[in-house]
């Protein structure tokens, strides 16, 4: 424990419709979802709890939210590097190679524009 705090409990994102994009999570993650009567969405039963919360886009259009660049993301490791990708991009993920065009990881979007890394095993060396 480090001044309190004892671990981290949640990672709450924001987000406009809550349903789809923990649902486009749960598919890459696995875990269980629950609706609250506000809307917003826990999913649990992975590593940490993922928080969807309904809060409005002030920021513009789709596009322009692709353009920003998140303040935090979510680095997935995979065992299956190419499988993982594929996974994602048929759950509904968009290639994100305005971000990060390398051979380490691959950048990602969710269904609203939220990045997140695919990295691939320990042992790739380039």
């Amino acid at each position: 424990m480090t001044h309190g705090i004892s671990g981290i409990a949640a990672l709450a994102i924001d987000c406009d419709d809550p349903v789809l994009v923990a649902t486009f999570w749960q598919r890459l993650l696995g875990g269980e979802i629950s609706v609250d009567d506000d809307g917003d969405v826990e999913l649990t039963g992975g590593v940490i709890r993922l928080d969807f919360l309904k809060v409005p886009d002030t920021s513009g259009d789709a596009a322009d939210v692709q353009k920003t660049k998140n303040k935090i993301h979510l680095d997935l490791r995979s065992y299956d590097y190419d499988g993982a990708i594929t996974n994602a991009l048929e759950a509904g993920a968009t290639v994100a190679d305005d971000v990060y065009d390398g051979t380490a990881w691959k950048v990602l979007r969710d269904p609203e524009g939220n990045e997140f890394c695919i990295l691939r095993s320990r042992s790739f060396r380039p």
